[in-house]
């Protein structure tokens, strides 16, 4: 159903081209009904264990496995919440933001092909299916990236669709090399048939996986195509790519690193890397001075840390990779709508062109104040309780290492404080400069009246916004629950349940 039901909104949202109401209607009654069936499978994946279909009436063993355990159930329900709250925030774009950011024909039916290649990935229960699920939502991404035409989306535009052709390709000969090799490319069959190969045919094909959901997480050296790309995309697109895109990467190498290689963790290798994903990311944003390229950079950097939970390899490290992918997906979409508010009050995204934002609107300024602290890791929001999770894991494992990266987490949490306070000090504080460039006059009543329109902030993009600050919210508040569903989300990860309740089904 989570797959099922975006496709035949998208079909339907074609026929209503001509009806714009009717389009936001049936977008946003679907993706409220894929929230209500993620949840419902995030239940029942934690009462009755691992939920699994064989599609399509094809002899068991044959046909396309759509498998859902706790991993799949919670990444899906924070992203069916993430993809609504978004496509709501969508409907308070004015006329003039319709026609040149997100055409309501083009838009809405290419979002819901996009939700749908996202579920699809995360409940793949074989290889193939899992690229199928990654192809889809990216030729959703490139028509959503290109969107307006304008000279730099399709520069940016260009350059996305370069990368992901090439990760596609390497995917395509990793799946060719892993069938070449077992003769299957069912995730349940291949927990079982890879450790009976040599080292070092289960040393290329980890190897190649890792490069090419490496890609698609942007973690270090491979994420310089995304500061570039993201930034150019209307407020929604870019939202929903920060928030959710990127996290595909990172579910699939959690899926793969746990149930087809536990036994080669290559930890000193991907703590390394999320050594220098963390580290680059964050420096590459404390140098930017336009919001959306600094979130896009915290983006990068904060990579680092679900990637440093994967590397560790233990269930402390995988609970708080999981509890921070969950955390992180929710904060960066948030930031990035909040970004378009900025855009919308100030009339930039550049830190040299705006100033006393708080006093414009106040409003805007708590939207933002709260994710960026969260963002930060301040106390006792939940990105602390995450980072925390995530600092106990490498203290546990205590290799000089992880203790490397701990000494790296920490400083990488100073440094996005650092950068969020930049923003709110540039930004927020100060006298606040109209779109046309000038400061208010105390006694220019043509000035006070363009600052008030300029504050005038939709009720819609608002209360999305409050929706995910909300969610943010609930997971600080409900931290220890969630933290507990995590953790037995990864011991399921690393118990082997998930192969055997499919390779049951394959046996019968």
């Amino acid at each position: 159903m989570p797959v099922l039901l975006p496709i035949l909104g998208a079909g339907l949202t074609l026929l209503l081209g001509r009806r714009p109401r009717a389009q936001r209607f049936v977008s946003v009654f679907v993706l409220f009904l894929v929230v209500v069936v993620a949840a419902v499978l995030a239940v029942q994946a934690h009462t009755d264990g691992v939920q699994h279909l064989w599609v399509g009436a094809w002899p068991t063993g044959y046909g396309i496995a759509l498998v859902g355990d706790r991993l799949a159930a919670i990444m899906l329900t924070v992203a069916s919440v993430i993809t609504l709250a978004v496509l709501v925030y969508s409907t308070g774009q004015d006329e003039q933001e319709l026609k040149h950011e997100t055409p309501i024909s083009i838009f809405h039916p290419t979002f819901l092909v996009m939700c749908a290649g996202v579920s699809a990935a995360f409940l793949a229960g074989d290889l193939f299916n899992l690229f199928v699920g990654f192809e889809v939502l990216l030729f959703a991404s490139y028509v959503l990236l290109t969107m307006g035409g304008t000279g730099p989306r399709m520069r940016a535009g260009a350059t996305y669709v370069v990368v992901n052709l090439l990760s596609a390709s390497l995917f395509l000969t990793a799946i060719a090399t892993v069938y070449a090799a077992t003769g299957t490319v069912n995730l349940a069959e291949l927990a079982v048939r890879l450790p009976e190969l040599d080292t070092h045919t289960q040393a290329i094909i980890q190897v190649m996986l890792l490069v090419v959901f490496g890609l698609k997480a942007a973690v270090f050296p491979m994420s310089a195509w995304l500061p570039d790309s993201y930034p150019t995309a209307p407020a929604p697109v870019t939202a929903v790519f920060a928030g959710l895109l990127t996290k595909v990467g990172v579910y699939a190498m959690l899926r793969t690193q746990t149930l087809l290689f536990p036994h080669r963790p290559l930890t000193e290798l991907l703590l390394w890397v999320a050594l220098f994903t963390m580290l680059v990311g964050i420096l590459g944003a404390i140098a930017q001075s336009e919001l959306k390229r600094l979130l896009s950079f915290t983006l990068v950097s904060h990579i680092g840390y679900m990637v440093m939970g994967i590397a560790l390899a233990t269930q402390t490290g995988l609970a708080g990779a999981i509890f921070y992918t969950a955390h992180h997906i929710t904060i960066q979409a948030t930031l990035f709508l909040v970004a378009g508010l900025v855009q919308r009050v100030g009339g930039s995204n550049s830190l040299d062109k705006l100033s006393g934002l708080a006093q414009m609107s106040p409003l805007l300024a708590v939207l933002f104040i709260v994710p960026a602290m969260n963002l930060a890791g301040i106390p006792p929001f939940s990105g602390f309780i995450g980072k925390l999770g995530l600092l106990n894991a490498g203290v546990g494992v205590g290799t000089p290492l992880a203790w490397a990266l701990v000494v790296a987490s920490v400083v990488t949490s100073l440094l996005t404080l650092y950068a969020v306070a930049k923003v709110w000090n540039r930004a927020f504080w100060g006298t606040p400069i109209l779109p046309s460039g000038r400061t208010p006059g105390a006694d220019d009543e043509d000035d006070d009246e363009d600052a008030a329109t300029d504050r005038a902030l939709p009720p819609a993009q608002v209360g999305a916004t409050c929706l995910l600050i909300g969610l943010s919210l609930v997971l600080t508040v409900g931290a220890g629950p969630l933290y507990e569903y995590t953790s037995q989300a990864a011991t399921s990860l690393r118990d082997g349940n998930y192969a055997a309740v499919v390779l049951q089904e394959v046996d019968r």
